[in-house]
């Protein structure tokens, strides 16, 4: 049976819940820091109070004509040279004139002396004024005085106090403001700063509604962590047929595609603690700081294990080590790295402990923490092909109001090498769009301007443009445009533009197929294409600008990445020093000599030489037609695929269904 409160009510055994519903929790322990302004609350009423009992000041007037003549002095002390004490004999304390002295000064008169004082310029000046003073009283009335030497040994000790105590409390200060900037422990402060700085959640305590069901896309990954999750809830399931718990898995993607989601859903989907953190949570400006935290994060994760940590970024702590040039030997990073590598397969065992750790960097990580039973499993969380993304925008469309006549697949189609945050960001977008022209829903046209907003930036239809420039970026456009649409194996073209949008003058649209191999003719077209803007300028200016900026970065790093990466040309053959790994493992910086390097430049000039040469010919091919499209474009300053369908027939190979979501070119 329970035993009772103070109250008579039955007090809950542990881990009841009382009437309110919460578990029973200790009384907060009184903060110390309240004793400091409590004892200095005491000290001032206790001088208040002790006011009263305190000698009233005088003057030598009163002095002499008050106390001195009437023969009312009991005795009179100088104490220290300085201070002239008076002491009223008893059976005259309660005379009015006293009363009428003490009422100037808010006080009492004290029944035992001194009850007055006078401040004393000299003991010699006094001794003068004295004695000048008796020789006109009756010897009844004379009084004489008596010397003291007295030390105050409070303000003595106050005195060496108090400065201690400040430059105490100013080194206190210091202290605490250098852990809150160095993220030293928090309320902790500086002696905490090799605590682990891990937030703990609980499914049940901290609400975390973030499912898997939340999780549009990425069904391999998902399949891969709901099977960990199905172990730590079922561990029979596995273990009866000699299987063991992955101790980790590793999340590898670009930017945006759901790595961190996926962490979420975890924590919200398992019954077990998880503890979040970031690999820059490691990273300390104190010497072994980082090691520190990793021991007591894993020793955190022991006391409640089963558990799962999730490390974000491991790439700030998990660098290849000895590749950084700018540390030495004895970096701090990568005594933190060799801590982690320790705890999670060392000689300890870490049962129970699984890691989920997330990158988008896993090229430069160290192979010894890639290995197996530390990460028993890679998760490559890759861009989402059209029919993830299509679910992907169910998830992000839930609570936009959107125009019911509108196709999801539309908008899957029109956004092929999005991520799953570039969607999101598209349908956010497309209502703050929407909202801003005073629409009740999101429309089409909403939508197309928001993937332009997004791809391309704002635009700029004040932008000061010359004449000049206007005309030079409508040829540039119109190059792009038309040798595009006339080579087969070219992105098809959806629209072109010349008005400014973010850095760029112009830009043209186009919809990429997705495939997974590229070939040879597709690279040499696309290139083409690309340089077909310069080869406009040139045919009818006679002179080129620098609006092909963009184009000449892409086509070079295509050109080499043929010769050097995929083996497409004959004279360098069919090698690759292509890295995949990212760990640099050739002992020299590049794994070629100086003839082989001459020869790959050679050989990707060549390739771009015959790729702007072919774009020229086309272009001559098609004078008449490339400048109707410049014209067009100068007039209405945005043609459509329909346009260029008009002028020059029908395009070789599949025709766009809607608006191209790649970056533009200039």
């Amino acid at each position: 049976m329970a035993d009772n409160d103070n109250t008579g009510n039955p007090r809950p055994l542990p881990g009841q819940k009382g009437k309110s519903g919460d578990p029973l929790k200790k009384k907060p322990k009184m903060n110390v820091m309240w004793i400091y302004p409590m004892i200095f609350l005491g000290i001032l009423a206790i001088s208040f109070l002790n006011k009263n009992n305190k000698p009233q000041e005088v003057s030598w007037k009163q002095f002499e004509e008050v106390m001195l003549k009437p023969g009312d002095i009991d005795r009179l002390i100088v104490v220290n040279g300085e201070l002239l004490e008076i002491y009223i004999k008893e059976d005259r304390i309660s005379d009015p004139k006293f009363k009428d002295l003490y009422k100037k000064g808010f006080g009492t008169i004290p029944t035992h002396g001194p009850q007055f004082y006078y401040k004393i310029p000299t003991v010699e000046i006094f001794d003068k004024r004295l004695e000048a003073a008796n020789s006109t009283l009756p010897e009844e009335n004379q009084v004489d005085y008596s010397s003291d030497k007295r030390t105050d040994i409070l303000m003595t000790v106050l005195g060496w106090v108090i400065p201690i105590g400040l430059l105490i409390a100013f080194y206190l200060f210091i202290f605490r403001r250098m852990s809150n900037a160095a993220g030293g422990g928090g309320a902790g402060g500086i002696f905490n700063v090799g605590k682990s700085k891990a937030k703990i959640f609980n499914k049940e305590e901290d609400n975390i509604n973030v499912s898997f069901k939340d999780v549009a896309g990425l069904e391999e990954a998902k399949t891969e962590i709901m099977e960990i999750v199905d172990f730590l809830k079922n561990p029979t399931k596995y273990t009866q047929l000699g299987g063991k718990i992955p101790k980790g898995a590793l999340l590898v993607g670009p930017p945006g595609t759901g790595k961190t989601l996926l962490a979420k859903a975890v924590a919200g989907e398992a019954n077990v603690p998880f503890f979040s953190m970031s690999g820059s949570d490691f990273v300390e400006m104190f010497v072994g700081v980082g090691a520190s935290r990793v021991r007591d994060l894993f020793k955190q994760a022991k006391e409640k294990a089963p558990c799962i940590v999730f490390i974000d970024e491991i790439d700030a702590i998990g660098r290849a080590r000895g590749r950084n040039p700018n540390y030495g030997s004895n970096d701090e990073r990568e005594n933190t790295l060799n801590q982690l590598l320790t705890e999670m397969d060392g000689f300890a065992s870490n049962s129970g402990v699984i890691i989920l750790a997330a990158t988008n960097r896993a090229d430069i990580l160290d192979k010894a923490l890639m290995r197996a039973g530390r990460f028993d499993r890679q998760i490559h969380v890759e861009l989402p092909d059209l029919n993830e993304r299509k679910d992907i925008f169910k998830v992000h469309l839930r609570n936009v109001k959107y125009d019911p006549t509108l196709d999801i697949d539309f908008f899957a189609k029109q956004t092929p090498g999005f991520s799953g945050a570039d969607i999101a960001n598209v349908c956010n977008e497309s209502a703050l769009i929407a909202a801003r022209r005073g629409k009740k829903m999101v429309e089409r046209q909403d939508f197309l301007d928001a993937v332009d907003r997004i791809i391309g930036g704002l635009e700029k239809k004040n932008k000061i443009i010359s004449f000049e420039e206007k005309k030079a970026v409508a040829y540039h456009e119109a190059g792009h445009a038309t040798v595009s649409w006339l080579l087969e194996h070219a992105h098809p073209l959806v629209k072109v533009t010349i008005v400014p949008r973010g850095k760029a003058l112009g830009a043209a649209w186009y919809l990429p197929e997705e495939r997974q191999l590229t070939t040879g003719d597709q690279i040499l077209d696309e290139m083409a294409s690309a340089l077909a803007g310069r080869a406009a300028e040139e045919l009818t200016f006679g002179s080129v600008s620098t609006g092909a900026l963009n184009d000449l970065e892409r086509v070079t790093k295509q050109a080499y990445a043929m010769v050097s990466f995929f083996g497409m040309s004959e004279k360098v053959g069919k090698l690759s020093f292509y890295d995949s790994s990212g760990q640099n493992d050739y002992p020299f910086s590049k794994p070629y000599s100086e003839k082989t390097a001459e020869l790959i430049d050679s050989e990707a000039k060549k390739i771009i030489d015959e790729a702007y040469e072919r774009a020229k010919d086309i272009l001559i091919q098609h004078k008449d037609g490339h400048h109707e499209i410049s014209e067009m474009l100068l007039e209405k300053e945005v043609l459509f695929a329909e346009d260029l369908e008009r002028v020059f027939g029908p395009r070789k190979g599949h025709k766009p269904e809607g608006l191209e979501t790649t970056k533009p070119a200039v």
